[in-house]
């Protein structure tokens, strides 16, 4: 962590040091806010340290391994390929730790003051600090974000692990339980799956549940592929060293067993009680479209605010309260937060697919160039559009899908019509053309597959 001087009062006060929290801290700074970022554990946050980078990393080593041994389609035949476990551990260390340096300096840079501790409200314009020392502020933004939620009798410790514990193993596990079927569950067992782990993945009702089922449906083929055994309409009931039992009866061998059944917001210890924070049923904490809360000193972004709990979406926010908070008329008004899955295939989705009045148009991978030609044709792009050919959402199921949601975003947010994107020359040969090709059928030319007549 970064240290200075000490403030004694700052015009803006960021409780929690993650995604949301360092982009709210430096933008305040850039507005001419004196600013101070506390964070008790690491700058970043979970997304940096624990979630989203180390998890897109572990998957990135298990794709490589897992595309070497099936390479025979391209001519390519590798013999005896393994895992150097401890550097894989390494690699994804080494990752979050330049990231967490990188936002230190950026901190620095911006004139931000660090402070490594835990703060604690007692009053709506006084922190509390464990560092022993007071914080007056005129303005707090709460980033504090979520934990992973326990599940009774399945409490962490020992082989019951979360999913922060399974992204930072230095050795490959024989046999995992994930306990819980949504888009960290999949993530975590396809890619330990590809390393050689035998996973089982218990669903209280299916898997990816809340997403389009026929995108999950090539998901879970690919899943089976992988040896991976979904459990569906049970929950676990027990468990012993080395198994879990289902309420069904099954009992599962289990070296680890890991908890992923979602999220919870992480506000134990913010003493809210001394401000006029309110928090909804769901112990969210409740704010308006500036992200003020109940108590006008305060903001709050992020996860601690409710779904979709999201990194890009905290980012956003971060800088819509930093405005707020400097005395703007900042509003968070996106339409659109994307959400993606970096599963085998990638799944991600912007806007939505429903709704009366709304229209769906398919494009196959099967009928794409780039596709063809890697062999990742097991995926599609859908497009949704209403009476006036506006675009309302696109779901996208192929390799890259991340990157290719981004442009979907910009045209939902932007007002886009079909015309728009099928007019507009795509680069070639690149999977972000199925986007082209789906509005172009949505408008009934389509070139590169006949949807009949």
């Amino acid at each position: 962590m970064v240290m200075g001087a000490l403030p004694e009062e700052v015009d803006v006060a960021v409780v929690g040091g993650g995604v949301g929290g360092y982009f709210a801290a430096i933008h305040a700074a850039q507005l001419g806010k004196s600013v101070a970022l506390v964070e008790k554990e690491k700058l970043g946050g979970h997304c940096l340290n624990y979630a989203c980078i180390p998890s897109k990393t572990l998957i990135k080593v298990a794709d490589m391994l897992y595309e070497i041994q099936h390479a025979q389609q391209f001519g390519i035949h590798a013999e005896n390929v393994s895992v150097d476990a401890k550097q894989m551990y390494d690699w994804r260390m080494g990752a979050s730790k330049k990231l967490e340096d990188g936002v230190a300096f950026l901190c620095k840079q911006n004139g931000v003051e660090t402070i490594k501790a835990t703060a604690t409200f007692i009053s709506s314009n006084t922190l509390q600090l464990t560092n022993g020392t007071n914080l007056d502020f005129k303005k707090a933004i709460i980033a504090t974000g979520s934990e992973p939620t326990l599940l009774k009798g399945f409490e962490f410790g020992g082989s019951i692990i979360d999913y922060k514990k399974a992204l930072m193993l230095d050795y490959i596990p024989k046999s995992m339980v994930i306990l819980g079927a949504g888009y960290v569950a999949v993530e975590v067992g396809m890619l330990y799956a590809k390393l050689g782990t035998k996973v089982v993945i218990v669903a209280r009702s299916d898997v990816l549940s809340k997403f389009d089922r026929e995108a999950v449906e090539l998901v879970k083929k690919k899943m089976g592929e992988l040896g991976i055994k979904v459990y569906t309409g049970v929950t676990p009931s027990s468990h012993d060293a080395g198994s879990v039992t289902l309420s069904s009866g099954d009992r599962l061998e289990a070296e680890l067993i890991v908890v992923a059944i979602g999220l919870s917001p992480y506000t134990a210890g913010l003493g809210l009680n001394t401000t006029k924070v309110q928090l909804d049923g769901r112990g969210f904490v409740k704010v308006d479209n500036a992200l003020r809360t109940t108590d006008p000193n305060i903001f709050a972004i992020g996860d601690v605010i409710g779904d979709p709990l999201l990194a890009h979406k905290a980012m956003r926010q971060g800088i819509v309260a930093a405005e707020a908070a400097a005395g703007t008329n900042a509003s968070y008004d996106n339409t659109v937060v994307p959400a993606v899955i970096f599963s085998d295939p990638e799944m991600a989705v912007a806007g939505t697919l429903e709704g009366e009045g709304i229209a769906v148009t398919k494009f196959p991978l099967s009928a794409l160039g780039r596709a063809i030609a890697l062999g990742t044709t097991n995926g599609f792009v859908k497009i949704a559009y209403d009476s006036d050919n506006v675009v309302k959402g696109v779901e996208v199921v192929s390799d890259d899908a991340g990157d290719i949601i981004a442009e979907a975003v910009v045209a939902i947010e932007m007002g886009a019509t079909l015309e728009d994107i099928a007019d507009s020359i795509h680069p070639h040969p690149t999977y972000g053309e199925a986007l082209q090709e789906a509005a172009e059928a949505a408008l009934g030319r389509s070139i590169h597959y006949f949807y009949g007549k």
